[in-house]
C-alpha cells in the first residue's frame, strides 16, 4: 500500500477524533442514501414503463398496415409481408366504431374483427382471456373486456346488442344480437372498457365489406424495438399507398412522457448526491484544519504537494466509494423486497407486486455520477492542504 493511501485510511478510521468520525459517517450516509434512492426510483420507473410497454404490445400488433379504402385481397398482401426479413407473422383485421345498446341506452365502443387462429400469433389477446376461449369466437360470438362486463353485469352466455349506424336501411339490418363467449382483461382500463372482439366474417357483415377485404393487417416482428427498419422494407414492398404505423408511432407521446419523467427524477435525485457531496467538502476541510501540524511535518521531511493533495483526495474518494457501495447494496436489497414482497392493488395495475427492472446501464450511470461528484468534492480541500506552507503549519506548535 502506498503511504498516501495508508495515511488517508488512518485519517478516515482513527478513533481519537470522535467528531471527525461522526462527520465521516454523515458524509458516507448522505452519499449512500442518495445512491439508494436513485437506484430504487429508477428501477421502479423502468419496471412500470416496461410493464406498460408489454401490455400495449400485447393488445396491438407491432405494426399496423391500413388503407383508406380497405385492404383488398388481404391474403395476397399477407404473403408479401410474411416474406420480409424480420417479420414473424401477420393477421388481417377489421376495426371500427359501433354502438352498444343496454337497457335503452347506447354507448360507443370499438369493435375489432379478427381471425382467432392468426391473431394469437401477433398479439397476446388469447393470454388475456379470463373466461371463455378464442376458439369460441365464431358466428355470432363476441368477446368483451372485463371492465365492460363489470359495468353492465355481463357474464358468459349473455346477449348484447350492437348497433351499426351506417349499415342497411333504417330499421333493417343494423342491429346485431351477439352472445358473449369470452371475457378478457389486459389491465388497461381503456381497452377493457371500450373494445369488443368479433370474428372477421362477422365484422365484414357489420361494416358491409366483401369477404376478401379488411381494414388492415397487423404484423409481428422479431424485435419490437427495430420496427423502424421493418417499416422501410414494408414501404419498399407494398408502396406508399398504405398507411404503416408502428406501436412506437401510436404511443410516442406516452413513452416520451415516461422517458422525460424517469430522467427528470434521475436529475432531481442526483442533486441529492450533490448536496451530500457538500458533507464531503466540510469533512475534508475540518480534517485539513485539524491536521495542519501533520501536514507541516510531512512537508518538512520532503513530501511533495502532489502527495499531500493525493492524501486528502483519496480520503474523499474513500468516503464516496463506501457511500456508493452501501447505497448500491441497500438499493438492490430494497428493489428485491419491492419486487417480491410488496403487493399493489391488482384491480388497478393488473399485477400483484411492484414491477422492478434494475438495468445495468442505469446502475452504471448512477455509480458513475456519484463517483464524479465525490471526486469533484475533494478538489478544493485537497488543494488547500497542498498549498499550506510548512512554516505556517508549524508556527503555533
Amino acid at each position: 500500500m502506498k503511504y498516501e493511501n495508508w495515511i488517508s485510511y488512518r485519517y478516515l478510521t482513527e478513533k481519537k477524533g470522535r467528531f471527525l468520525s461522526f462527520l465521516n459517517f454523515i458524509s458516507i450516509a448522505g452519499v449512500a442514501i442518495g445512491v439508494m434512492a436513485l437506484i430504487v426510483v429508477t428501477a421502479v420507473m423502468t419496471g412500470f414503463g416496461n410493464n406498460l410497454r408489454e401490455k400495449i404490445i400485447g393488445t396491438t400488433p407491432h405494426i399496423m398496415i391500413e388503407k383508406e379504402t380497405g385492404v383488398q385481397d388481404y391474403t395476397q398482401v399477407q404473403e408479401k409481408i410474411n416474406a420480409i426479413e424480420g417479420v414473424v407473422a401477420s393477421a388481417a383485421y377489421i376495426q371500427g366504431n359501433i354502438f352498444l345498446e343496454n337497457t335503452g341506452q347506447a354507448m360507443g365502443v370499438a369493435i375489432r374483427g379478427i381471425i382467432p387462429a392468426e391473431e394469437k400469433h401477433i398479439t397476446k389477446v388469447d393470454q388475456y382471456l379470463v373466461k371463455g376461449g378464442m376458439e369460441d369466437l365464431k358466428g355470432d360470438g363476441v368477446i368483451v373486456g372485463k371492465e365492460l362486463a363489470r359495468y353492465f353485469g355481463y357474464t358468459l352466455g349473455d346477449t348484447i346488442t350492437l348497433i351499426s349506424p351506417g349499415s342497411g336501411i333504417a330499421g333493417q339490418g343494423w342491429r346485431y344480437s351477439l352472445t358473449i363467449v369470452g371475457i378478457f382483461s389486459t389491465g388497461m382500463v381503456d381497452y377493457d372498457m371500450n373494445l369488443v372482439l368479433v370474428s372477421l366474417p362477422k365484422a365484414q357483415e357489420i361494416f358491409n365489406m366483401s369477404e376478401d377485404t379488411s381494414t388492415g393487417i397487423g404484423v409481428k416482428v422479431v424485435n419490437p424495438d427495430q420496427v423502424k427498419e421493418v417499416k422501410k422494407q414494408l414501404y419498399a414492398v407494398l408502396g406508399y399507398g398504405f398507411l404503416i404505423r408502428s406501436w412506437i408511432d401510436m404511443n410516442r407521446n406516452l413513452f416520451e412522457a415516461l422517458f422525460l419523467e424517469k430522467w427528470g427524477l434521475f436529475l432531481i435525485l442526483t442533486l441529492m448526491i450533490l448536496v451530500a457531496s457538500f458533507n464531503i467538502i466540510s469533512t475534508l476541510i475540518v480534517t485539513v484544519t485539524s491536521k495542519i501540524h501533520d501536514i507541516g511535518i510531512l512537508q518538512s521531511i520532503g513530501v511533495s504537494k502532489k502527495s499531500i493533495r493525493k492524501i486528502f483526495t483519496n480520503q474523499g474518494v474513500f468516503i464516496g466509494f463506501m457511500g456508493i457501495a452501501l447505497g448500491v447494496v441497500s438499493g438492490v436489497g430494497i428493489c428485491y423486497v419491492l419486487g417480491n414482497y410488496i403487493q399493489v392493488p391488482k384491480e388497478i395495475y393488473s399485477i400483484d407486486h411492484v414491477p422492478v427492472d434494475l438495468q445495468m446501464f442505469d446502475m452504471c450511470m448512477i455509480v458513475g455520477a456519484a463517483m464524479i461528484i465525490s471526486y469533484l468534492a475533494t478538489i478544493y480541500p485537497a488543494a488547500k492542504a497542498a498549498n499550506l506552507q510548512p512554516v505556517e503549519a508549524l508556527r503555533y506548535e
